[in-house]
């Protein structure tokens, strides 16, 4: 092991030893290798490129989509006399021109951004200035359509890099399948990449699914789990109505104080539930899966799911916040198959149909002079009176169509160039579509299995994800401690 990599690890970040992967990953980076890094949530990713940029001239990029993960990273290394800022929209004009200077100017190791602002006309022009030596980029499954969390502002990134010069990249991501993986590497252009994928099983969560064939059983479920104790944890529900009326009931009915947080909240809102609960005074949040990316509390010793998730995926991702300091942790489903319904519904709602980008691109033409026009997205949704996600792939989907071009966003306002709609490319574009609809019934038929197996789940989620490796756990999941239960019964 390099003495001068571990003298970094111990000083700087105060670890004594590097974890599986993450030594590799760094080396390869290092060695001007484009990476892309798959591990468990928790396991120390963003480790990989804040210590590599500490080993490498210039300037680190990083692409987060998160703003208040963005804020702690920065303030960790900040604390660490490490130079690192971000840019984003919590900042005024002033500030965010302030920080690309330093960047330009060669003081800055680390500088975060979000996905979305590599569309920004005005940070274009400041990145020109600045020589990008890696470019990270977290949560990178966010880039594939077969992923489950895909975000359009992603599939920006390779044009960007292009941009940059194709500094070396290193992609990370907790939650991709050996098909989101190979994606990832065609969307983001990365050259004969290392490959690093850790293990995916973690031994101190136990995996629990509880039948709860009715809305009263499973409140009654959810009333008995949180009187076992007091402990800290997240319950996730499917919509922001649920995480409501669920939080009221944690409140009233079992007796236990909890907050409520979904993406309908008031931004300062959020932020005060998001800062209790990482700061310890809040014991338990009730959300949606806007609760999600940067919480990384080490604590929490359960996150239960009172609706069904859409994939594996997503439900891996957020079952692993539980036990991130290695302690016993439980990851609890509380299943009702009635529950398929509401994920079906947001299967067929998640983008436009044929008809529907019709609608959204007449709705631009109509506001375009000379077949340009700058537009906010709350202008888009009133125009084509579609909801926000689908204006989003819309116009992902009109670009891939070469029915519109992004000519770079001014502020908050996106500048568009209006183009002929090619009917031929639109079939094309919604025949895709809905291959990724079949895509996703698919995943969801596969997180019903999981829900509905006699078998060990642990082995189900390995394999979901290509890891061949053992599923020894102490207490592996319910299933499996109901055979030896069995088994020891009969001895």
């Amino acid at each position: 092991m390099s003495i001068t990599l571990l003298t970094t690890l111990r000083t700087v970040f105060g670890f004594q030893a590097f974890r599986p992967g993450q030594e590799d990953a760094i080396r390869h980076v290092l060695a001007g290798r484009d990476t892309l890094v798959v591990m468990p949530t928790g396991v120390g990713k963003s480790l990989i490129y804040q210590l590599t940029a500490l080993h490498r001239p210039a300037l680190t990029l990083v692409i987060s989509p998160l703003i208040a993960l963005m804020k702690d990273q920065v303030d960790g290394m900040v604390e660490q006399d490490v130079p690192a800022a971000y840019v984003n929209s919590t900042l005024n004009a002033g500030e965010q021109r302030r920080r690309l200077r330093m960047a330009a100017a060669g003081d800055l190791k680390l500088l975060y951004v979000a996905p979305e602002r590599l569309r920004s006309r005005r940070f274009q022009t400041a990145l020109a200035q600045v020589e990008v030596n890696l470019l990270a980029v977290d949560e990178a499954h966010c880039i594939s359509h077969w992923g489950h969390d895909f975000r359009p502002d992603y599939l920006y990134i390779a044009c960007a890099r292009r941009r940059m010069g194709s500094p070396p990249t290193l992609a990370l991501t907790a939650t991709a399948t050996p098909r989101v993986q190979d994606e990832i590497v065609s969307a983001l252009e990365l050259r004969h990449p290392a490959r690093i994928v850790t293990g995916f099983n973690r031994p101190n969560l136990t995996f629990e699914v509880c039948a709860t064939p009715s809305p009263a059983a499973k409140l009654r479920g959810l009333q008995s789990l949180l009187g076992e104790n007091d402990d800290a944890g997240i319950i996730y529900t499917g919509t922001r109505r649920a995480a409501e009326e669920v939080a009221l009931f944690t409140q009233e009915v079992a007796g236990r104080r909890a907050a409520f947080y979904h993406a309908g909240l008031p931004a300062d809102r959020r932020t005060d539930v998001q800062e209790h609960f990482m700061a310890g005074d809040l014991q338990l949040v009730v959300a949606t899966n806007a609760f999600g990316m940067g919480i990384d509390r080490p604590d929490l010793r359960f996150v239960i799911h009172y609706a069904l998730p859409g994939t594996l995926e997503a439900y891996y991702q957020q079952a692993g916040r539980a036990g991130r300091d290695g302690l016993p942790a439980r990851c609890v489903l509380l299943y009702n198959p009635q529950d398929r319904a509401l994920q079906e519904w947001f299967i067929e709602n998640d983008a436009p149909l044929r008809g529907e980008l019709k609608t959204l691109h007449a709705a631009i033409a109509r506001a375009a002079q000379d077949s340009v026009t700058c537009l906010s997205w709350e202008d888009l949704v009133l125009a084509s009176e579609l909801h926000k996600v689908k204006v989003r792939v819309g116009l992902s989907q009109l670009e891939q169509a070469g029915a519109l071009i992004r000519l770079g966003d001014a502020g908050p306002r996106l500048r568009l160039k209006v183009m002929t709609l090619d009917p031929q490319r639109l079939r094309q574009v919604t025949a895709e579509s809905e291959a990724l609809r079949e895509h996703k019934r698919a995943q969801l038929a596969r997180m019903i299995a999981y829900a509905e197996s006699d078998g060990c789940r642990r082995r189900i989620i390995l394999d979901h994800f290509g890891d061949s490796g053992s599923v020894e756990a102490p207490r592996c999941c319910d299933n499996c401690l109901a055979r030896a239960a069995s088994a020891a019964a009969e001895e």
